[in-house]
């Protein structure tokens, strides 16, 4: 399962939103058209690993509380599927009344077996779900599935308590996954979950429907007229449209073919500016781009010792590298300001625990190299690479194919460099095998971006136990961030979190564990003919069942 959580944060990070081939146009009816880039393998929601998947199963299947974004940049949890809350004294539960007007398009009623199957099926190993290995909250097996009998109380078909465990510090996102209904996979093999897919009936509970799924073409979703979301003004139809081609893409929003299509290259905004129909809704802070540097010696890992990188191990070093990289030009020069420079992890869009007193790093080669010199690296022989006793200043720098961005990049990191010294060679690799060598720990220095997970969650990609963090791919290490990060997992007031926050990414700004590069805005444009649409950190579909069209 580790593998597929690695997987899926990185692939967030390389998928873009998806077209088909209905041949009427957005017009001719009260339906909308997504332009997406590749089809999904799956629907189910226990295996939606990307984006997409995660945004149209969102749409099918509900989940027990429901997230709006807020202009301070905090999440407030509403009620979905829960009709009300209420958690004890020193909330190690919360108990939890239904809504009992919510059924399965199969007119089954939504009641809290389905809850508890659902929570069984997320955590059960024989399944592997997206979400297994997860549920840390909980009262779990020694195989990390849930143990029911000490986690769920069922009062009635309505009424149902979840106990958490002693250690735990739970919160409305433990409980947040969507709900699939136990009589139709009740009795599916579980070591065959995956594929009852093909066979089985696609029953949901949300506020569209299932119609047909054409591969390689298009997913079809109808309005649930059953649906309590469901409001006479509702969008009939959502088609997401399979268009491999970018420039396709581009060309049938253009002309009406597609109504809406995200990830648009910066160098299109100008001319979809000039199309009146169309609005142009960057998306702030989910992803930043990074130059990864192992900070331990990967060979002495492999035999279980961590020791620091001959190059990369020494935090002024990988300052150094920072103040070489011209951050800005890539940022200008490629994504013509769609962005900002970056500082630390911490997005710029939550805005109580950013800390704006840390500036990024500017492009400033004459600090690297005295910095450098500082720490023995010189050109003792006047060949232009600087060394440290026997050891050239040189490696190789890995990227993804297919991204002409990093490929940019990497060459301005490669120049940057030699500028001061260091010989830089740039590797280029299949999508699959990069990612491969990613998580089996065979790339020293790389370039690849993060999808940064809301709410905050800093103790996956930076707690220096690697057993533990598996997404610490730069393998850092420093007690006195670990000390900050386990705080945090404990019951603390919000102020004090985000003075916690604040700690942390002073720590990170000086031991520069990455070179943080910048902020990649996600473009998204659409058709002005849709109204409610409201692009936020949370995605551009999200609460699309809101949504109205304007003929």
């Amino acid at each position: 399962m580790i593998i597929k959580r690695i997987h899926l944060i990185f692939l967030l990070l390389n998928i873009i939103f998806i077209p088909s081939c209905n041949n009427e146009s957005p017009t001719d009816s009260n339906r909308i058209i997504i332009g997406i880039s590749a089809d999904v393998e799956s629907l189910n929601p226990l295996y939606s690993f990307n984006v997409v998947e995660g945004n149209i199963t969102e749409l099918l299947y509900l989940s027990l509380v429901e997230h709006r974004w807020n202009d301070d940049g905090n999440i407030s949890t509403l009620p979905m599927l829960a009709e009300r809350w209420e958690w004890n004294e020193d909330s190690t539960s919360i108990t939890i009344r239904l809504r009992e007007d919510v059924y399965w398009t199969d007119s089954m009623l939504v009641t809290a077996d389905d809850v508890v199957f659902s929570f069984d099926a997320y955590s059960d190993p024989d399944i592997q779900s997206r979400m297994y290995g997860t549920f840390t909250d909980f009262y779990t097996e020694n195989d990390m599935s849930i143990d029911l009998n000490k986690t769920f109380t069922v009062q009635s078909p309505f009424i149902f308590t979840i106990h958490f465990n002693k250690t735990a510090v739970p919160d409305l996102f433990s409980i947040d996954l969507p709900i699939i209904p136990k009589h139709i996979y009740e009795n599916v093999d579980r070591k065959n979950f995956a594929a009852s897919e093909k066979v089985l009936p696609v029953v949901t509970n949300g506020a569209f429907q299932f119609d047909r799924w054409d591969k390689n073409q298009s997913i079809i979703l109808k309005s649930n007229p059953a649906s309590f979301l469901y409001s006479s003004s509702s969008v009939d139809e959502i088609i997401f449209k399979v268009v491999p081609d970018y420039n396709s893409r581009l060309t049938q929003l253009k002309n009406g073919e597609i109504d809406m299509m995200e990830d648009i290259k910066p160098d299109d905004i100008d001319e979809l500016k000039k199309i009146e129909n169309l609005t142009i809704a960057p998306l702030h802070g989910r992803e930043y781009e990074y130059v990864g540097w192992s900070n331990i010696d990967l060979k002495a890992f492999e035999e279980d010792k961590i020791v620091p990188h001959k190059f990369f191990g020494n935090a002024r070093v990988r300052k150094a590298l920072t103040y070489a990289i011209n951050r800005d030009e890539i940022l200008n020069e490629y994504l013509n300001g769609f962005g900002e420079v970056a500082s630390g992890p911490v997005s710029p869009i939550f805005k109580d625990a950013v800390d704006n007193s840390l500036k990024p790093y500017e492009y400033n080669p004459a600090m690297a190299k005295a910095i450098l010199a500082e720490e023995g690296w010189r050109d003792t022989d006047n060949d232009g690479v600087l060394e440290k006793g026997n050891e050239e200043f040189a490696f190789t720098l890995y990227i993804a194919g297919g991204n002409p961005r990093r490929s940019f990049a990497a060459t301005l990191i490669k120049n940057n460099l030699k500028a001061v010294g260091i010989d830089v060679s740039i590797s280029t690799l299949e999508l699959g095998v990069f990612i491969e060598n990613l998580y089996t720990k065979k790339m020293d220095a790389w370039i690849a971006s993060w999808f940064v997970p809301i709410p905050v969650d800093l103790k996956t990609y930076w707690f220096s136990d690697l057993q533990s963090t598996p997404l610490n791919l730069v393998n850092y290490q420093n007690r006195k961030a670990d000390e900050i990060l386990l705080r945090l997992e404990g019951k603390i007031h919000p102020e004090e979190k985000n003075k916690l926050y604040k700690e942390f990414q002073k720590i990170m700004h000086e031991d520069q564990p990455v070179s943080f590069m910048y902020w990649i805005d996600n473009i998204t444009a659409y058709n002005n003919r849709i109204k409610n649409v409201n692009v936020n950190p949370l995605g551009f579909i999200h609460h699309c069942w809101e949504w109205e069209t304007a003929e």
